[in-house]
């Protein structure tokens, strides 16, 4: 039987919880989340009728899959905290960012399994992408527990750790780079005189259909890029004007300076 821990209680920590248990994958009864606010833990309790405390070292002993879900820079006393109650039934998972393998492992020990994965804040709605690595030790079982864990709050995918900086920069500062390139749109609508809220909901639906149609069908990116496009069309006019600003090359630079400082909090 799986019960689930969650060491930290915030708000990636509550949007796992609640797919938990929307999706029927956990009772509430099996999860227990634990926070030191006492909002925080109030709030669980209410909406997703789960077991709260403010102690780690009793959600320890509840539980033998633990997600390690406080700030980064609270890991490591939390984990040697409860080191000595880790044991080789439990399987730690951590979303704590930059917090390598090697980190983890220093920190908590030897006897647990340790997963590390990387979520973004499209969690929230259920629609988040979830990549994880998996130290040695773990089992094949330990790999679907995490798959399911954040399966049912989004998309799941194994990449090795040394690809993490690459996919923080990606899917993890991604939200807000797709979001900055909508409030852009929403702001040329705006002033090609389309009111702020219709033009909102023209830009969402947009970008919110285009993933849909892209991942559903598996269509080949530019493919759909030149079907839209017909030949001397309003497409092929504004295309051409992305051609021309260099958007590539600064989507390029944008992603590996995020790349990039994802690799220096790594060392920090």
């Amino acid at each position: 039987m799986m019960k689930v821990g969650f060491l930290g209680a915030g708000k990636m920590a509550e949007a796992v919880v609640s797919a938990l248990v929307q999706t029927g994958l956990c009772e509430p009864w099996d999860v227990v989340a634990c926070d030191t606010s006492k909002e925080r833990r109030d709030l669980m309790a209410k909406h997703y009728q789960v077991a709260v405390t403010d102690c780690p070292v009793e959600a320890v002993k509840a539980c033998n899959v633990l997600v390690l879900a406080v700030k980064p820079q609270d890991a490591g006393a939390l984990l040697a905290a409860i080191r000595a109650h880790l044991t080789a039934k439990h399987l730690l998972v951590s979303i704590a960012a930059g917090k390598t393998l090697a980190t983890l492992r220093r920190a908590a020990g030897t006897k647990p399994r340790m997963v590390r994965v990387m979520p973004n804040l499209p969690l929230m709605v259920q629609e988040g992408m979830s990549v994880f690595c998996a130290a040695k030790d773990t089992r094949p079982a330990d790999k679907k527990t995490v798959a399911q864990l954040f399966g049912c709050a989004g998309a799941v995918l194994e990449l090795p750790e040394k690809q993490f900086d690459a996919v923080t920069a990606l899917s993890g500062s991604g939200p807000a780079f797709v979001a900055y390139v909508m409030n852009a749109m929403i702001e040329a609508a705006v002033a090609l005189k389309l009111p702020a809220d219709a033009a909102r909901l023209l830009a969402e639906q947009t970008l919110l259909g285009t993933g849909i149609y892209l991942q559903n069908t598996g269509c080949n990116v530019e493919g759909f890029i030149r079907a839209v496009a017909s030949p001397k069309g309003t497409t092929a006019a504004g295309l051409a004007v992305l051609e021309k600003s260099s958007v590539k090359a600064a989507f390029a630079k944008t992603l590996a300076a995020a790349a990039e400082r994802s690799a220096e909090i790594r060392n920090e």
